[in-house]
């Protein structure tokens, strides 16, 4: 098997990605190191979580068969049990792992077979 980049363009590639995450990182200390943000980015910040969350909802529920057994269920099941949850302890990290191993737990388990 021929090696696709020698050392040298792998270098390079590494420290043009490492250069351009940095300064991804250091740009918004940089430009507002002065004065506040605008509004306008105020509110993206705000919302951009929330948003990018209900796209990632909406593109994992693209390819349910919702009129086929189970009907959508084990993912239904697992939104609503998330949502419960992340509403009473509000910890993301908490409801994004439980749900993870809840849906694991329903989809291999086959808990809606009866269906």
């Amino acid at each position: 098997m021929t090696e696709m980049f020698g050392t040298m363009e792998m270098l390079v590639i590494i420290t043009a990605t490492a250069l351009a995450t940095f300064a991804t990182r250091a740009l918004p200390f940089i430009c507002f190191s002065c004065r506040a943000p605008p509004e306008g980015l105020s509110a993206i910040e705000k919302n951009l979580p929330p948003m990018i969350l209900l796209l990632l909802v909406i593109y994992c529920l693209k390819d349910v068969q919702w009129f086929a057994a189970p009907y959508g269920l084990p993912e239904l099941f697992t939104i609503g049990m998330v949502a419960g949850l992340h509403f009473w302890k509000r910890n993301a990290m908490l409801s994004i792992f439980a749900g993870t191993g809840l849906y694991m737990l329903l989809v291999q388990c086959d808990v809606f077979s009866f269906l």
